[in-house]
């Protein structure tokens, strides 16, 4: 590990415009786990996230022909919101280039800290490259979002102020993993001082670039990245980041959606604060390692790094979180369609409060309900719901994305035509036209024969969509790719042929 980040960890000017944030200790949870669990408050920065440290750290490296020169980033929310302040505070002139589909409220946000901002595109992807563009025309100096020494040393200060504040025993630092720059910081300057501290990232199960890194012993760009997490959403670990990050993290560990909403739930219940998701992973990860490792009586710190939520996602983390929890269990039963099958049923669940019941006729002989029932918080309470409903024929879509997205919201929908369906899950982009270009690109030769459509609050709206050929086309494929959207073939999911077919 380079004795050079250290160094630039130290010399690291942030508090100008940051704070000492405070450590704080989860009494719910540590009692629940039985272990002294701390959450490091980075949501109580300014910004409301962590990010306002490397971006002031780095400007403040600048000289002062390249402040003059003014600075410009490509961000789709909190590194936007750092390089923002950091320019106002220095009076330094900040262009920020975010995708069209990012919400109003981070847009705004950005603005109101005076900097100028230019929408583009509907990806950071998109972003990025008319940033360079611009870069290239005004010759401003780009902020990376965490590819960038100063930026990692100024997250670095996290570390300090961490082994300032406990001074005692501890066993495990948990840190949310975007691009890297915070965990490199972190784990650089604990392992320097404190190499007995484990320091443990945590990443979405679906963007988890650093695992990906590790695993490859380089950076490895992920063919696809989730977009719930958006803090954290990044599809390849930065060079600098992780030739810091390979030598200094313990250990990756992968959590789900269900998860990050069980522990924002979490949070909100030990400090009555609502994080963004990317905010409550370490918090996640931090759990799962209980679990998995069976911990008792360790001092563990999760870093909630930020709360720049939108607030019309709550629903979508409320809806989530029970069943990160291990509190509710998906399932879909068969039943005989005849008077009484329901009440049998519901006396097999031993007590246990059904949370969600989505039926309609189809069968004269069969019914298939979608069942939500709630559990004890057991580890094995899934399994034992499992084992009193033996005599019962069902399938479990606990850990079904599509069943959990949509098809809760669309029982009852069986095909009544003979035709042939095909079922394909849409990431659209939020934006006027979205919807209009995927009609248009069918050519008149599909037909929707579903659509189901719920907006989360993301930058991209998730939707479920059945088509039926209208002609001899068979091959839908061909105008899905020219669409350019991200798609998934779901015909043969189980949850769809239970419900729609």
């Amino acid at each position: 590990m380079p004795h050079s980040i250290i160094k630039r960890i130290l010399q690291a000017n942030v508090y100008d415009v940051a704070i000492e944030t405070p450590l704080v200790r989860a009494k719910q949870l540590s009692a629940r786990f039985d272990n002294d669990i701390i959450l490091k408050r980075e949501d109580l920065q300014p910004v409301y996230s962590f990010k306002i440290r490397g971006a002031y750290n780095k400007l403040r490296r600048l000289t002062e022909t390249q402040l003059a020169q003014g600075v410009i980033a490509a961000s789709a929310g909190n590194h936007a919101q750092g390089v923002a302040l950091a320019a106002q505070k220095l009076g330094v002139k900040a262009t920020i280039v975010m995708p069209s589909t990012t919400p109003d409220v981070k847009v705004n946000a950005v603005r109101s800290w005076g900097a100028e901002v230019v929408l583009f595109g509907d990806a950071y992807d998109d972003a990025f490259a008319k940033s360079q563009e611009i870069l290239a025309k005004t010759g401003q100096t780009y902020v990376h979002p965490f590819d960038d020494l100063d930026t990692i040393a100024g997250q670095g200060t996290i570390g300090m102020e961490i082994l300032r504040q406990h001074e005692g025993h501890l066993d495990a630092i948990f840190v949310p993993v975007g691009g890297g720059g915070l965990i490199a910081g972190v784990a650089a300057y604990i392992k320097y001082l404190r190499p007995d501290i484990k320091v443990i990232g945590v990443e979405p199960e679906d963007a988890a670039c650093l695992k990906a890194a590790m695993i490859a012993g380089a950076p490895t760009r992920l063919e696809q990245v989730g977009i719930f997490a958006d803090g954290v959403a990044v599809g390849l670990i930065g060079e600098n980041t992780f030739a810091i990050a390979k030598d200094v993290v313990d250990e990756v560990i992968t959590v789900s959606t269900d998860e990050m909403c069980a522990a924002i739930k979490d949070i909100y219940d030990d400090t009555r604060s609502i994080t963004e998701p990317a905010g409550a992973c370490a918090l996640a990860g931090l759990k799962k390692y209980i679990e998995k490792n069976k911990a008792q009586g360790e001092t563990l710190i999760a870093i909630n790094s930020g709360a720049n939520v939108n607030f019309d996602r709550l629903r979508h983390v409320s809806e989530r979180s029970e069943l990160g929890e291990k509190r509710e269990a998906i399932i879909a039963v068969k039943i005989p369609e005849q008077p009484g099958s329901f009440r049998h049923f519901c006396k097999a669940l031993e007590q246990r409060n059904i949370t969600e019941f989505n039926y309609r006729y189809a069968d004269e002989k069969q019914a298939v309900i979608f069942v939500g029932v709630q559990l004890g918080g057991h580890p094995h309470s899934r399994e034992n719901l499992l084992a009193d409903l033996k005599d019962y024929e069902i399938v479990d879509l606990t850990d079904n994305e599509t069943a959990k997205l949509h098809v809760r919201h669309m029982v009852g929908g069986h095909l009544r035509s003979n035709k042939g369906e095909l079922l394909y899950r849409f990431e659209f982009p939020e934006r006027p036209g979205a919807l209009l270009k995927f009609l248009n690109s069918l050519g008149g030769e599909w037909n929707i024969s579903m659509f189901h459509y719920r907006n989360h609050g993301d930058a991209y709206g998730r939707v479920l969509v059945g088509l039926q050929a209208v002609g001899e086309e068979t091959d839908v494929t061909r105008y899905l790719d020219d669409l350019g959207y991200p798609y998934q073939e779901e015909t043969h999911n189980e949850a769809c042929q239970l419900f729609f077919k």
